[in-house]
């Protein structure tokens, strides 16, 4: 069982709060799940199936997606609207379902932001739950992974996996067009095809003893099948939805506190920067059922 959802020095960390000694009190709201356009839906997807119960908040910065190739500063004023504008819609706990916002503004927000905005909320990663559930695929010890270009620039993932696998050898492969492929909608079509072999013929280049290929993007698993098809059998993927979804509730698990202050009605809401048509569309593909979506403004 995945016990942490930690980026660097702090993610899922089982630290309490005052907010979790008036949870009575508390108005309960939805988990906050944000990405900066549709590859969070992933996320999302594995944590409703896994606990549909509770309530969900989905925010989508499609309009400004991709945030793969935008730097660091920009990235983290981006995030930081987004997680304003979750905490303002009344969530207590946020979830960055975005693996470049997780590695290029989680830790700023929450060691400087959170505690002028609310010490008694939360804002949660996706990188340290994959990292966790490495050990239990790779024979090797020799990891690949797969990411935006900021992703990739951030050193996160080496980062995490050599904090608790330093005998791990980690390989990494930045793939720039892998998301506007998927945000797209040309995941599945054959000009994906020439992108997808080529970054999966570089990274097996640079370490023929790969056995394990961590997709470091909540949009990739929409390329796993295509991916498969150019990877042997010997070569397992690693997907983040369920692993991620796992660590939510065992940290909830473990913090009962902030349960109390997530709402369990089974609803779900959507909203994007974008065209809320164009994004019920192409949710509706991700999460195969229809969804009716919502536009804002963040800044």
């Amino acid at each position: 069982m995945v016990k942490f959802f930690i980026l660097l020095p702090c993610t899922f960390h089982p630290v309490s709060c005052a907010l979790h000694k008036q949870s009575v009190m508390t108005k309960q709201a939805p988990i906050g799940v944000f990405d900066s356009g549709y590859g969070g839906l992933t996320i999302l997807d594995k944590i409703r199936e896994l606990m549909p119960e509770y309530d969900y908040l989905y925010l989508g910065d499609n309009a400004r997606a991709p945030y793969g190739s935008r730097s660091f500063e920009v990235v983290y004023e981006f995030t930081l609207q987004a997680v304003r504008y979750l905490f303002n819609e009344g969530c207590h706990l946020v979830i960055l379902a975005c693996n470049t916002a997780s590695a290029k503004a989680l830790r700023t927000i929450q060691q400087r932001d959170l505690p002028q905005i609310n010490p008694e909320n939360r804002v949660l990663g996706v990188i340290r739950p994959t990292v966790e559930s490495i050990p239990g695929l790779t024979k090797t010890n020799h990891i690949g992974v797969l990411g935006t270009p900021g992703t990739i620039a951030s050193g996160s993932y080496p980062i995490e996996i050599h904090k608790l696998f330093p005998q791990a050898v980690v390989t990494v492969e930045a793939c720039p067009m892998w998301v506007p492929l998927v945000e797209n909608g040309e995941y599945d079509k054959p000009g994906a095809d020439y992108f997808v072999k080529k970054h999966l013929d570089r990274i097996l280049n640079k370490d023929v003893h790969i056995d394990t290929l961590v997709l470091g993007c909540t949009h990739y698993p929409l390329l796993e099948d295509k991916m498969k098809s150019y990877l042997p059998d010997s070569i397992r993927i690693l997907s983040q939805g369920q692993h991620v979804a796992e660590s939510l509730k065992d940290y909830l698990r473990r913090h009962p506190e902030m349960d109390a202050c997530c709402s369990k009605k089974t609803s779900c809401r959507f909203l994007t920067t974008e065209s809320p048509e164009k994004f019920s569309d192409m949710a509706s593909v991700f999460l195969n059922e229809p969804v009716d979506a919502e536009r804002i403004i963040l800044g």
